[in-house]
This record gives C-alpha cells, sequence and structure tokens, in this order.
C-alpha cells in the first residue's frame, strides 16, 4: 500500500521541511531552543524507539552540540552531533576548526541522518556498551556514563546535559517507551497500559493547523480516521481524499501530513528533488505540497505510472530555458 511506503520512508522529512518553512515564515533567521525541541522530539523518539538510547538525551546531546540548529556545523553540514569523520567514514565531510585547526567532519544529506548516525555510532561503538545497561529512564546514569566513555572532553558535559533535560522537560519523552521497555525485562504491566487506544478528540487540545508551501495541514494521531478528521474540520471525507492523493481504501497512520486544502500547482522555494532510494513520486508530493498531476506536467519525461529512480531530478517549478 503507497501510503504504507510513504509513512517508512519519509514522515520525518516532511515533518522536518514544514516545521521549516513555518519557522522561515515567522521571520526567524535563527531558531529558539523551543522551537528545536518542537521540531526533532518525533526524531527523537524514533531513535529511542529502534535503538533505545533515551530521547531525552538524544535531544540534549543535540541541542548542546549544535545550539539548538544554529551551528555552522548543523547548517551547513546538517551535522547536530559533532561527530568527526573518523577511519570509517566514507561519506561526505566538513572542515572546521575545533581542538586542532581544520578537523573532519561528517556531513549529511539532512538532519534526519545525522540523528540515525548518532545513534548507530553509540550502537556500534564498543566503547559505549555500557551505556545500554543503564534503564532507559536513567537520563542521569546516561549523561555520566557518556562522559566516561569518552563522548565529550568537557568535565562538565554531564551537567550540561542534565540541566537541559531538567530545564526544558526533555525527560517526558522517555515516558512511553520506559513502560515497554520495563515489560520486556520482566515487571508486570497490565496490557492495556502498552496498548494503542482510539482518541477521544473532545478530551485533547486543538491541534496546530501548520503551513507547508502554502498549504494548511495537521499531523495525525492514534485513532485519526477520514470520517473524524472531516467531522473536526468540518470538511467533506472527499476532500481530503483529493487533498492528499488518498482513496477510502488508504489508512491513516499517527503522525503523518494530513492536508487540509488543496496542494499548490508547484513549489514557492524549491527548484527541484534528487530522488532517493524507497522515494515515490507521491512522497514527494506530499513532501513539497505539489499536486502530483502538477509534478507531470513539470516533468513531462515521466511515464504514466509515474515511477521514478534514485538520482533522478523532478523539477517542482517550471524549467526555464537554460536549467
Amino acid at each position: 500500500m503507497r501510503i504504507k511506503s510513504f509513512i517508512k520512508n519519509g514522515i520525518c522529512c516532511i515533518v522536518l521541511l514544514a516545521q521549516f518553512s513555518l519557522v522561515k515564515a515567522q521571520g526567524n533567521t535563527k531558531f529558539t531552543i523551543e522551537q528545536y525541541i518542537n521540531i526533532y522530539k518525533e526524531v527523537a523518539k524514533d531513535q529511542m524507539k529502534e535503538y533505545k538510547i533515551p530521547a531525552s538525551i538524544i535531544l540534549a546531546q543535540a541541542i548542546n552540540e549544535s545550539s539548538w540548529g544554529n551551528s555552522d556545523l548543523a547548517v551547513k553540514a546538517n551535522n547536530h552531533f559533532g561527530i568527526k569523520c573518523h577511519d570509517d567514514w566514507k561519506g561526505e565531510t566538513f572542515h572546521k576548526d575545533d581542538e586542532t585547526k581544520d578537523e573532519c567532519f561528517r556531513k549529511y544529506n539532512d538532519p534526519v541522518e545525522s540523528f540515525k548516525d548518532h545513534s548507530l555510532f553509540l550502537t556500534t561503538k564498543s566503547r559505549y556498551s555500557s551505556l545500554f545497561k543503564l534503564d532507559i529512564t536513567d537520563y542521569k546514569g546516561w549523561a555520566n556514563e557518556l562522559k566516561k566513555c569518552g563522548y565529550a572532553t568537557n568535565p562538565k558535559y554531564p551537567e550540561l546535559l542534565i540541566n537541559l533535560i531538567e530545564k526544558y522537560a526533555l525527560n517526558q519523552y522517555d515516558t512511553a517507551q520506559s513502560i515497554i521497555a520495563s515489560t520486556r525485562k520482566g515487571t508486570k504491566h497490565i496490557k492495556e497500559k502498552i496498548e494503542e487506544k482510539p482518541v477521544d478528540h473532545q478530551s485533547l487540545e486543538k491541534r496546530n493547523v501548520l503551513l507547508n508551501n502554502n498549504v494548511k495541514y495537521i499531523i495525525t494521531r492514534n485513532g485519526d480516521t477520514f470520517l473524524s478528521l472531516a467531522s473536526e474540520y468540518k470538511m467533506g471525507v472527499w476532500q481530503l481524499y483529493r487533498y492528499n492523493d488518498m482513496s477510502k481504501n488508504d489508512q491513516i497512520i499517527e503522525g503523518q501530513i494530513m492536508y487540509l486544502q488543496p496542494k499548490r500547482r508547484r513549489s514557492s522555494e524549491h527548484k527541484q528533488h534528487i530522488v532517493k532510494e524507497g522515494e515515490t513520486l507521491f512522497y514527494i508530493s506530499q513532501i513539497y505540497a505539489v499536486k502530483t498531476r502538477h509534478l507531470h506536467r513539470l516533468n513531462p519525461e515521466l511515464n504514466p505510472d509515474g515511477d521514478i529512480t534514485p538520482g533522478q531530478v523532478i523539477w517542482l517549478q517550471k524549467q526555464r530555458k537554460g536549467n
């Protein structure tokens, strides 16, 4: 089912792109810590679920190492954790003065790659193995053990992380995973505590309506259906189908983007997109809020089925002579 492929391969990129656009639209030249947390908390939670690293630690490290997304390394190399090249790095590099002159740092295609590489860095390096003997809710233990393992040279590194976690309540993002983790260790919990339940929309605060390419959208919650969303936003179910290139046979999954208005004919900011492994035309349409049929018009060489391949250029605006 194409919607499942879309969620698996791209939801983080969609949300990040939309959040970046929102911050830019508000006239900010730099992120605040609060904006940074709001943008990356779901990325951190995803990494926690897959690699068993506390989301609070991930966020605190990223905030500290990247100056909450404003450092040269984060802006120019998408490196949010200050990870240096080392001998095993085969990707792109970025050089800057650090502890010594012209040091080599890893460069990533997007920030999400940096978060994932950070998780791989901790889980594949033997010197960090002691971290994973700690409980996933023990952020103080993780902060101190990171220093012992040699992640940072600053003697106050644990304090920096702990202060960030407590000041911004980052440990709240560890809670859901802690139930699952303790259950795996044998602690008895009622099954209902870890099962997903339908959302009672009447008991929740109204969700934020955001903008991407000047198109309104929301992020779906557990229990959402086309019918419940249509009722919540006083629109027809057919509109949700049409605006999102979906049908009644598609499923809504928690955390996906759902447009409340028609997508545009072109991107207002981006000229083109380079296809990566696993991407589909539908995925690209959702990332940039550009209608699928208009992607066909902007790219007349596409076959009718819209099949695309890694490395292919997809134009998001009308090509001008000389492009």
